[in-house]
């Protein structure tokens, strides 16, 4: 899939921040307290909740202050632009 629009996709940029996440707690929750496992957990429902809704907290806040937009979410602006279902490989 190509995109015309510069910059990453919403869906890259939020497994970028849980990935990101998700090993840091990991390490600290192995070096420092258990306790950060709590905040792993958190990351995991927020994924949950997005393959489901769409939308989830960080989504919401990546939309507003960055203007990131999800090529699957997110109706394309202009009619005739294809989604992604409709987009045709080259060849």
């Amino acid at each position: 899939m190509r995109s015309d629009r510069p910059g990453w996709p919403l869906e890259r940029v939020l497994f970028v921040i849980a990935g990101t996440v998700t090993t840091a707690t990991a390490v600290l929750a192995a070096t420092v307290s258990r306790r950060f496992l709590i905040l792993t957990g958190l990351v995991g429902a927020n994924q949950l909740l997005f393959a489901v809704t769409g939308r989830c907290p960080a989504s919401i806040l990546l939309k507003r202050t960055c203007a990131l937009k999800s090529p699957i979410f997110d109706p394309p602006a202009n009619e005739n632009e294809p989604t992604p279902a409709q987009e045709v490989p080259a060849r």
